[in-house]
């Protein structure tokens, strides 16, 4: 017998199919008893849905057994054929089941402990004392439902839709039960915790470019930056304030990274850092520091510098994003406090007020390093273009070889730049006695052997490094204050000093260049026909720290590879010293000339000689140690000058740039002192009109010219006609 009406749809009234026998029902919510062995779905009987639902006041409550019973196994029931009417459904019930009542001493005591796990880990955050506000996003309106009592089942929902909690992270049940073991430390944590960030992002915000500014006024001023920023995470949702927040933190720490390189760059180089076009000087840094602590010093250097700088990155935008979490969790002191500090910027900024010397207390600082690395991008862009226009501007470009250079026809020529060598040098307190006394020596020893000198000022377009850039503003004749001019200017055909005596054919070019170790392709825009780099001068001694050999040992090498040779030409030699070169520590020690050798001799005297690290990091001991590296070179200029040179030698020699700033001093001037010395009178009185003092050393009152402008004067000076 079929039914086409299923039991949801019949009737209290309705009677059960006669061919289902009448049973009583067990009622639904009534828990079955433990040793009731459960029968299979196809023998359960089918009953009425009036039947099937019994009050709840006669459900019978489960009681556990007293004694542990064995496990009843169900028996295997034989395969029951499919009753041929569909059995009706009884209804579910609405009321929830009780939880079914558990035996004591049944339980195992692994039971026990997961039981307990999930207490701990469903207890609500409420009940810490560290617990959090409630989200300050959450809209207006949402109350949080009133919780549940314990071991009561929740009406709405049933046992099938119950979803399982889901398991905490190790690490928060970890945090969770220290904070309620140790909450006094907890808090103090969380405490020092938020002051660190804030400290990171004021610090990050006030940061100056200059190490000579970074003190303790710098830091105590109210940064506008913060300000809006405070302002702007309060307002933005969770989401958004946390992408914000970590966008903010990230752009933060890039401009911290900038502003450490800015305080590098104007420690060694006079200027600050180009974003642009300083990040090819990077190579040429790490080969600093492998010729001066080694290849694994270099490596361990520059690996404590990428660590650095994510560990900068990581800890503003983590600061920044805990900042902002705690205005959202505490939005109404947030504001009050955000309002408070507008209110007193505002106020310091329109009266001026000052906390030291300089130092305004509302700061914009920021915005301001910002504005100036957008308008310095702009400049540098630029300049490109307006320097290639500028370098194509030659008033010597098109003389006629017979008439350039007339007045120094049959002189062997020297152009000789001495690293580093500076005003510094002559009029700073702790190096000018030593050196002023060298050059006061060394100026008699050229009188006696019947040579004169004038010297002035040139004011280099590089200061504490980048000599290239010293030396090609000197020979060229523009102003060459960064790698993009250099790269322009050495790709086109400006003419040089040196190439200004090829063009003669009346002298031969060569070039003494110890400090080029590689392939050098300026050699031909400078017009050197023969060039005797590190590999071709034949030393066999140390390097002392950056310089790869003694000066005293290549001005000696250049004259028996070169200039004692017999030539059919006279000579114009670039010769380029290098041991006053930074770090200054070990220097050479001059030696009897008969004794220079191959510069064995030399090895006793590095090993005997300074670390880097004695003086690297003290400014007294490294200007004292600058100071001597000067007198050796200037003496082993003079020294080779006065045995090989004749009645037809010209020398020039001058600093390519001062030493850095912790040996020139902060807001040094960029000076360098040049002397032309030469035995005949002619020579020097050619230059009477410059003005430039007599000896090797230039006056503090001499005449001072930018670099660039001594190309023009010198050739125009000795007979070289212009022609644009």
């Amino acid at each position: 017998m079929s039914f086409n009406t299923s039991s949801r749809q019949l009737s209290k009234t309705d009677e059960a199919p006669e061919d289902v026998p009448s049973q009583e029902v067990t009622p639904l919510d009534a828990p079955a008893p433990r040793d009731t062995v459960q029968t299979s779905e196809a023998e359960t009987p089918e009953v009425s849905a009036a039947e099937a639902k019994a009050p709840e006041t006669e459900a019978p409550e489960a009681k556990a057994p007293e004694a542990e019973a064995p496990e009843a196994k169900a028996p295997e029931a034989p395969e029951a054929e499919a009753p041929e009417a569909e059995a009706p459904e009884a209804p579910i019930d609405p009321e929830p089941k009780a939880p079914e009542a558990k035996d004591p001493e049944t339980e195992t005591p692994e039971a026990e402990a997961s039981q307990t796990e999930t207490s701990q880990t469903e207890t609500p955050e409420t009940e810490s004392p560290e617990a959090e506000a409630p989200d300050a996003d959450a809209p207006e309106g949402e109350v949080e439902a009133p919780e549940q009592a314990a071991g009561e089942p929740d009406p709405a929902v049933s046992d099938a839709d119950t979803p399982t909690a889901p398991r905490p992270r190790r690490w928060r049940r970890v945090w969770g039960g220290w904070r309620e073991k140790y909450p006094v430390a907890a808090r103090v944590l969380a405490w020092t915790t938020t002051a660190v960030a804030l400290a990171v992002v004021v610090v990050a915000l006030l940061m100056p470019t200059q190490a000579d500014k970074v003190r303790l006024a710098a830091f105590v001023r109210l940064p506008v930056e913060a300000i809006f920023g405070a302002a702007l995470l309060i307002v933005l949702p969770r989401k958004p304030r946390i992408a914000v927040a970590a966008f903010a933190g990230l752009g933060l720490g890039a401009l911290t990274v900038v502003n450490f390189l800015d305080i590098g760059f104007n420690e060694y180089l006079g200027r600050g850092f180009n974003v642009v076009l300083d990040w090819s000087l990077f190579s040429d840094a790490q080969g600093y520091l492998q010729d001066t602590f080694g290849k694994g010093g270099a490596l361990g250097i520059a690996a404590l510098a990428v660590t650095l700088v994510i560990a900068v990155l990581a800890l503003t935008t983590l600061s920044v994003i805990r900042l902002g979490n705690l205005a959202a969790r505490h939005t109404e002191t947030a504001t009050r406090t955000t309002l408070v500090l507008a209110i007193a910027w505002v106020t310091c900024a329109a009266l001026g007020v000052q906390y030291a010397a300089g130092i305004p207390i509302a700061s914009e600082h920021t915005m301001q390093a910002l504005q100036f690395k957008a308008e310095q991008v702009q400049r540098t862009l630029q300049d490109e273009a307006e320097f290639a226009k500028i370098a194509k501007k030659d008033n010597f470009a098109n003389t006629p070889p017979d008439q350039l250079l007339t007045g120094l026809r049959g002189k062997d020529m020297m152009i000789t730049f001495i690293e580093s060598y500076g005003r510094s040098a002559i009029e700073d307190p702790v190096m000018a006695p030593g050196v002023d006394a060298t050059l006061t020596a060394e100026n008699k020893k050229l009188t006696d052997a019947g040579f004169a000198a004038k010297s002035g000022w040139l004011t280099s377009a590089t200061y504490g490094g980048s000599s290239w850039l010293g030396h090609s503003t000197f020979m060229s004749g523009l102003w060459i204050s960064n790698q993009q001019r250099y790269r322009t200017v050495t790709a086109g055909k400006r003419l040089t000093l040196p190439g200004a005596f090829k063009k003669t054919g009346a002298w031969d070019t060569v070039g003494v260049m110890p400090g080029v170790q590689k392939a050098w392709p300026e050699q031909n825009f400078y017009g050197i026909d023969k060039l005797y780099d590190s590999h071709k001068l034949g030393y066999k001694g140390p390097k002392f720290s950056w310089s790869t050999m003694p000066d005293q040992y290549a001005l000696t090498a250049f004259e028996r590879l070169v200039h004692s040779k017999k030539h059919d030409k006279p000579l114009m030699s670039t010769i380029i010293l290098t041991s006053s070169h930074q770090p200054w520590a070990p220097i050479p020690e001059l030696v009897p000339q008969d004794q220079v050798g191959d510069g064995s001799i030399y090895n006793a005297i590095e090993k005997a000689g300074k670390k880097p690290a004695d003086i690297i990091t003290d400014s007294t001991k490294s200007k004292q140690e600058y100071g001597k590296s000067i007198q050796y070179s200037v003496s082993s200029l003079i020294n080779y000058l006065v045995k090989y040179g004749n009645k037809n030698t010209v020398l020039i020699f001058l600093g390519d740039h001062q030493p850095i700033a912790r040996v020139s001093g902060n807001h040094a001037s960029r000076d360098v002192p040049v002397s032309i010395v030469a035995k005949d009178p002619k020579v020097l009185d050619k230059i009477a009109a410059w003005n430039w003092a007599d000896g090797l050393q230039p006056k503090q009152d001499t005449p001072v010219w930018k670099m660039n402008a001594f190309r023009d004067r010198f050739l125009t000076a000795y007979g070289s006609t212009p022609a644009p």
